[in-house]
């Protein structure tokens, strides 16, 4: 459940994370997403997953080892999707690398990429998770 003051916190996360590099089981648009929930609920989703692969390969394959496709399967077995998606709601985004996790941010979506911090417009999205 959302926190008192979980927009704030948010905000901070996303200036935090803009600003730290990409790095495949530390800080990849995965545990972005895991991140940003955790910032707004002080639940942190994907905290098994953390330091646990270096390379997307060894994510998918810790994944698949606990019954999800991939992270998005992880994201949605902890929220319900949603039509009609509010800041803070997490979203997929389709990419060159595969589906992306974002969070969303008015008309757009914060996503992060080996080049860092990028926005996609909301509409490029093709899912919605809401985080309550």
């Amino acid at each position: 459940m959302r926190q008192k003051g979980w927009q704030g916190r948010l905000v901070t996360y996303l200036n935090w994370a803009g600003r730290e590099p990409f790095a495949e089981g530390q800080h990849d648009c995965a545990l972005f997403a895991a991140g940003a929930v955790q910032a707004m609920t002080g639940l942190d989703y994907a905290a098994g997953y953390r330091g646990r692969y270096t390379t997307t390969r060894g994510g998918l394959r810790v994944l698949r080892r606990n019954g999800y496709a991939d992270h998005v399967a992880l994201a949605a077995s902890h929220f319900a999707d949603t039509a009609a998606p509010v800041p803070g709601d997490l979203a997929v985004v389709p990419s060159a690398e595969g589906p992306a996790l974002g969070v969303v941010q008015g008309e757009h979506v914060y996503l992060l990429a080996p080049g860092g911090m990028t926005l996609a417009p909301i509409a490029a999205a093709s899912r919605f998770f809401k985080v309550i």
